[in-house]
């Protein structure tokens, strides 16, 4: 049996960081519920939703439609062919919602899908956290807390916009589990204003010492779609962008970076994600691996297997076509073999794992040795017998790689 993940999107957020180039916005808390209740009305019409969006997905998904007998398939019927196993809620700030709101959403799913849920992630900001919010998540299944701490320097977290301090993520770790949940995630951003050598191994050492059960860290990325980005790109001082670390000192921070989680027991599994044994995220991974998901919101992207798509991502947009019973899909792509076989490259050399070439070019019908031979020589990737792998040392400079892997 084939397992879907959902991914709902929850678009809404306090304060708008300065390196944030995601589609979110800072609204009223009166939005928040009918925001939910068109993701719980898209989560209940999915079907026809996305039939009549002209999206396809082989073999179908979900419970059986109602009064009618389950359609009987190779292997099981309609409804048992994708078993939905992970949800990750993100944004935004999700831990911004009412738990009520939350639980619908949960209670949604459960009653459109097959759903044998593992692994529930709720992202959240360190300052949301309370002691009721934390034992209502844990009571109704989310079992895993991605936090969005980025750093343990007050004055970096000042001049990124966060809402957070350091004390805030030392008071909400023990709330979380107090409450019993014991996946914790801890994001950081290497290259935040005003970052230096010794601040970013206070963050990590202090990671360590709350020993989350997963580490995200992240390459600060300058780009116009920030307002930090933006101005670094335009050469100006606003938001601190004259003390943004260099490119070379962000890979020097990378680097440390694999060292301490490697000596603080974290498995280094993917170019910006360490576990600890047995806590990979079971979701994420589902995307390296071009596996089927689902996405629900506004902007949230989806994956079939042959198509992608994504929902506008403008919320208000969102909820006025669903409430008028149209999904407003944009971006819709259906993927042609060499698309495919790109992407099989570049996400699977994400993972530290890396991929099988013999049985990528038994599945695409192609032969891919000689592609890698120049990024062997140039000692960017390792191979081991028909496994393909970046080089350890090479992995600030993946983007690179991926570049010359796809010309």
């Amino acid at each position: 049996m084939r397992k879907l993940g959902i991914y709902v999107q929850v678009p809404f957020c306090q304060t708008k960081c300065t390196y944030c180039n995601f589609h979110t916005g800072v609204v009223a808390n009166s939005w928040y519920a009918p925001y939910v209740e068109a993701v719980c009305r898209e989560i209940g019409l999915h079907r026809e939703l996305l039939k009549a969006a002209g999206v396809e997905w082989p073999g179908g998904f979900g419970h059986p439609p109602r009064q009618t007998a389950p359609v009987q398939r190779e292997g099981g019927t309609l409804g048992e062919e994708l078993a939905v196993d992970t949800v990750y809620i993100g944004g935004g700030t999700p831990s911004l919602l009412d738990p009520a709101h939350l639980q619908n959403i949960l209670n949604a799913i459960r009653a459109a899908f097959a759903a044998d849920l593992v692994e529930v992630t709720l992202e959240a900001d360190p300052e949301t956290i309370e002691v009721g919010k934390a034992a209502a998540w844990a009571g109704m299944g989310i079992n895993r807390v991605s936090f969005g701490l980025q750093s343990f320097s007050d004055k970096e977290l000042i001049a990124a916009g966060r809402m957070h301090r350091r004390a805030d993520i030392y008071r909400a770790a023990p709330m979380l589990r107090e409450a019993g949940i014991r996946n914790i995630s801890f994001d950081l951003i290497a290259g935040l204003p005003h970052q230096t050598k010794e601040s970013w191994r206070r963050s990590l050492d202090e990671l360590a010492v709350l020993a989350p059960e997963h580490v995200s860290t992240y390459l600060l990325e300058i780009d116009e779609g920030s307002r930090l980005g933006k101005e670094l790109l335009q050469g100006g001082t606003k938001y601190s962008a004259g003390a943004v670390p260099s490119e070379d000192e962000m890979a020097e921070f990378y680097e440390m970076a694999q060292e301490a989680l490697g000596a603080a027991g974290y498995h280094h599994y993917e170019i910006s994600n360490w576990a600890k044994p047995g806590f990979e995220s079971r979701h994420n991974l589902k995307y390296w691996r071009r596996e089927p998901y689902l996405g629900l919101g506004a902007g949230a992207h989806s994956f079939s297997g042959t198509e992608r798509w994504a929902n506008a991502h403008d919320a208000a947009e969102y909820v006025s076509a669903v409430q008028g019973g149209r999904l407003p899909v944009e971006q819709h792509e259906k993927l042609t073999a060499e698309s495919a076989l790109e992407e099989e490259l570049f996400l699977g050399l994400r993972q530290l794992d890396g991929i099988d070439i013999a049985r990528i070019e038994q599945d695409y019908g192609v032969v891919l040795t000689g592609r890698f031979d120049p990024l062997a020589s140039a000692g960017l990737v390792e191979r081991t017998g028909s496994v393909v792998r970046l080089a350890p040392e090479k992995l600030s400079v993946s983007n690179e790689v991926f570049v010359e892997l796809l010309r």
